[in-house]
């Protein structure tokens, strides 16, 4: 898919869903949920088990990209490389590995390396990646993006961490492009309660519209 296009779609949705499962069946389930309530970017973690197995079956699940399918808790080049080549399209990262980038902007795609601090953000901007993954949110809060859009009114940040329906709202307005939500929008699945897990994602999708009207 054009790396505009999935850039787009990741910022008009507003919501990236972290999928963190204890099997790749789980991970599929999750994953059919939150595309069912609204959320079009699905980030499978390198955590899950078989993740790679788990890309590829969301890949063909979904083949004429109804949903945007990223992979999460990419640390090195090799793995974004075996993740891109099972239908990856957004590469995350919890830091800033200048060769996984680097490879992605090889094969223009979208990446979203991990940062704490201002000269963090800096460094994952100048480095060519698309958007700065906030990590982790819940150390912060949004009053930390809007002091990192003070000097930097201009950096694509995405939280993850801390994020919740409660607080998505000042994320939003805080000044970030979207927000990744993990436990929070997928703790259903723990139960085995699929359509809370849709009903959730339901919700942050609307709270977030809500936010930037």
């Amino acid at each position: 898919m054009d790396k505009l296009k999935v850039m787009q779609r990741i910022m008009d949705c507003g919501i990236v869903a972290v999928v963190r499962a204890d099997s790749p069946d789980q991970a599929l389930k999750i994953a059919d949920a939150v595309k069912a309530g609204g959320v079009e970017a699905i980030e499978i973690t390198m955590t899950v088990p078989g993740a790679i197995d788990v890309i590829r079956e969301l890949k063909k699940a979904y083949p004429k990209g109804e949903i945007l399918i990223g992979a999460g808790t990419v640390l090195d080049p090799e793995t974004a490389r075996a993740a891109m080549l099972a239908g990856a399209e957004f590469f995350v990262s919890p830091y800033f590995n200048p060769e996984m980038v680097k490879l992605c902007n090889r094969y223009q795609k979208v990446t979203m390396p991990g940062a704490m601090s201002i000269k963090e953000v800096v460094e994952v901007m100048e480095s060519g990646a698309d958007f700065v993954k906030l990590f982790p949110g819940s150390a912060f809060g949004p009053s930390m993006v809007k002091a990192i859009m003070g000097p930097l009114p201009y950096a694509p940040i995405i939280p993850t961490g801390g994020v919740s329906l409660e607080n998505v709202g000042e994320w939003i307005k805080a000044g970030c492009v979207a927000v990744g939500v993990g436990g929070e929008l997928t703790k259903g699945a723990k139960k085995g309660n699929y359509e809370e897990v849709q009903e959730t994602a339901r919700k942050f999708v609307e709270a977030i519209k809500e936010a930037r009207n």
